[in-house]
């Protein structure tokens, strides 16, 4: 426990220390100079949240002026894989220069592509620049089917992979030792907190089944709400696409593992007048299907998007009050803001990646869980109780 304490503060440690750097970086972005296009108007500062909210073709680290004042990006490019017209194209997202307004066209073969605010878009055969109409519709290009690496996807796959390590270490750990060293001691604690208090409590006899897929979307979606929040980082649970497919996964799970107690239950309710069930049947048939899985992907959604929008909201504030505070003053002000709310979302990673796996685990639960309508039942001291059914019929 005492690795696992000293691990954690080292992790909230470095949390805290790049928050200076993030306000002091954002800052810097809005000094007013002939260098680059400053941000440094409240609806500059929005379309810029709005910009970092959104996944994209390339990981951007920073960017840079050289004594000409031209800007110089620092990071590095993701694969972009499309289907388009004329079949599968693969490139690197360099070839577009970091440009997202539609100017930069990539040619591969009979194929044009141009990326206009995150999406890329396939030129028709005369076309020499993308054009809208006047709802914001390209009408000379379509959207090919994107099959991309995006900053996303990268990061799912590194933490899938990084997870991959270490629980096979902790594996490999318990094969050979009943007391885990190292890293794996920090995982030990976390592993049994998920199986003991959210597994065990929820399914019931068949946790051990689906206490798998609990440790990994619990570890998943904590690892990279905390990377979310890191300067660098990507908002990988902030994106919609993402949470849907979690939920759509707990759905399966519970869909396919529910018993004949469970879908009778939900399709023909017992102790309900005939004349309801039908329609009572569909009220939980729809809420099983569609009610419980959108609670799921909006929860998760809606309060990461909302803890990062606050998070720049507030470095902005460092940004936006530089003519009145000064450049110095200013960045107190949005460093100290900031630091508060990161701290809450430190809170908030480890409390969304609780509520969705144990939500998840009570779902199951509920589609698992065996017909305990006894005529006699146990407290937990093992005395005889009786079904709340049976004292109903008794009043009765």
């Amino acid at each position: 426990m005492k690795v696992a304490s000293k691990s954690i503060t080292l992790l909230v440690l470095v949390f805290v220390l790049s928050i200076p750097f993030y306000a002091f970086a954002k800052a810097d972005a809005g000094k007013t100079g002939e260098k680059g296009n400053p941000v440094n108007t409240k609806e500059e500062v929005k379309a810029y949240i709005q910009h970092h909210l959104k996944d994209s073709h390339d990981f951007h680290l920073f960017s840079t002026f050289d004594d000409n004042g031209v800007e110089h990006h620092w990071g590095f490019p993701l694969p972009v894989m499309l289907w388009g017209e004329n079949g599968f194209t693969a490139f690197m997202s360099s070839e577009f220069h970091h440009d997202d307004e539609g100017q930069v066209i990539v040619t591969k073969g009979e194929s044009r592509f141009v990326k206009n605010h995150g999406r890329i878009y396939e030129l028709d055969a005369a076309a020499t620049s993308l054009t809208y109409d006047e709802d914001h519709h390209a009408t000379n290009a379509s959207k090919p089917f994107d099959l991309s690496i995006t900053k996303s996807v990268f990061g799912i796959l590194l933490i899938g992979l990084l997870m991959l390590i270490w629980f096979s270490g902790l594996a490999r750990q318990y094969k050979k030792k009943n007391i885990p060293t190292g890293f794996a001691r920090v995982l030990e604690p976390l592993v049994i907190y998920v199986r003991d208090e959210i597994a065990k409590p929820n399914i019931g006899e068949s946790y051990r089944k689906f206490t798998g897929y609990l440790l990994t979307v619990f570890f998943f979606i904590w690892i990279l709400n905390l990377v979310g929040l890191m300067p660098f980082g990507f908002n990988v649970t902030g994106q919609i696409a993402v949470t849907a497919a979690l939920a759509v996964i707990t759905l399966v799970i519970y869909v396919f593992s529910g018993n004949k107690h469970f879908w009778g239950h939900m399709l023909w309710m017992p102790g309900i007048p005939y004349v309801f069930r039908p329609l009572l049947g569909i009220i939980e048939l729809a809420g099983t299907l569609v009610i419980k899985p959108f609670s799921l992907l909006v929860r998760l959604f809606a309060n990461i998007t909302a803890g990062h929008t606050v998070v720049m909201s507030l470095v902005a504030v460092g940004i936006l009050l530089q003519d009145s505070l000064s450049v110095a003053g200013s960045t107190i002000v949005s460093l100290f803001l900031s630091l508060f709310i990161m701290l809450i979302e430190l809170l908030v990673a480890f409390l969304q990646a609780y509520i969705f796996t144990t939500l998840s685990a009570l779902f199951i639960g509920m589609a698992v869980a065996d017909d305990h309508h006894d005529e006699e039942l146990h407290d937990e001291h093992g005395e005889t109780i009786e079904d709340t059914e049976v004292i109903r019929k008794n009043f009765t």
